[in-house]
């Protein structure tokens, strides 16, 4: 993969309290003729909140609001909201996140979802949907929404430690036929544990979808899979080595080193942008030609 040159694109604000630690780990949409970055951000109480900015190029920052767009509001998240991805399904976007909650005794993570119309998303009136935990009282992360219904039911990838598994739905609130799809590989870049990136990309060939794993010295990687069309369970390719693996200073150190971790990814003109956080500290992009992630016949 090819990092920029002018990585990494956000960095931490010192003067903006939400956002002064960290910036990371980003959604990522193309809508109007801009790429729509949603970035959890960390500050100084150490709760994730959602900021906002765009690109036109892919590659340098155009805007980016001084303000959250999405905060914690109810109590499963009352910890933070990390790690949003973004599906745009009809004319509203759904935004999947992790609630991260606080209790008496224990911490819980949880994968929630909640919707924005594309109006409302481009005219930055932030007034998000209902707030929905997808799966309550279980411990999971790494949820992204497939951009279409599959032989009529909305689908979705999660994380059950330490696999990739797929839920579907009738109406994107009750989630049922749960099955496994990737796991952990012995002695590989993906050994520990793996979970979903980005939103799937729809081709010809079939579903283009780039992972993360983790080996057993912790250090985060990005691979790439093909999903079968019609069965997204089904895979039909999976690569051997890491597309992207850490490197470079900004993802070797940082708040957690040696990690690159995705949230979203673009296709633009036949080129894979893949936007991931280094070291859980800042914001990163890097591309591969759409030819270059398929596997050769």
């Amino acid at each position: 993969m090819k990092r920029f040159d002018g990585n990494p694109i956000l960095k931490p604000i010192g003067a903006h309290e939400w956002e002064s630690r960290a910036v990371f780990n980003s959604a990522s949409i193309l809508l109007d003729g801009k790429i729509h970055l949603l970035y959890r951000a960390l500050g100084n109480d150490n709760i994730s909140r959602v900021g906002y900015a765009t690109t036109t190029d892919g590659f340098h920052i155009d805007e980016r609001l001084p303000n959250p767009v999405f905060t914690p509001v109810v109590n499963a998240e009352n910890a933070g909201c990390e790690d949003p991805r973004l599906t745009l399904l009809d004319d509203s976007l759904q935004m999947t996140y992790v609630a991260f909650g606080q209790y008496a005794y224990h911490r819980v993570y949880q994968v929630a979802l909640t919707s924005i119309s594309t109006s409302g998303f481009l005219d930055r009136k932030w007034q998000w949907g209902q707030r929905k935990l997808c799966l309550p009282g279980i411990r999971n992360k790494d949820a992204v929404v497939f951009p279409k219904r599959i032989n009529g039911e909305y689908v979705m990838f999660l994380r059950f430690a330490p696999d990739i598994c797929i839920a579907r739905s009738s109406d994107l609130e009750l989630w049922y036929k749960l099955k496994f799809v990737m796991g952990p590989r012995l002695d590989s870049w993906d050994s520990y544990v793996i979970g979903s990136t980005g939103t799937p990309i729809e081709l010809n060939e079939g579903w283009l979808f780039i992972y993360h794993g983790v080996n057993y010295s912790k250090v985060y990687s990005l691979g790439v899979a093909l999903l079968d069309k019609k069965n997204p369970e089904q895979v039909i390719y999976r690569c051997k080595d890491p597309i992207l693996t850490p490197e470079k200073d900004y993802e070797r150190f940082g708040k957690v080193p040696n990690v690159v971790f995705s949230c979203g990814n673009v296709l633009l003109d036949d080129k894979v942008l893949v936007y991931y956080g280094g070291a859980d500290s800042v914001l990163c992009v890097a591309t591969y030609d759409l030819s270059e992630l398929l596997p050769k016949k």
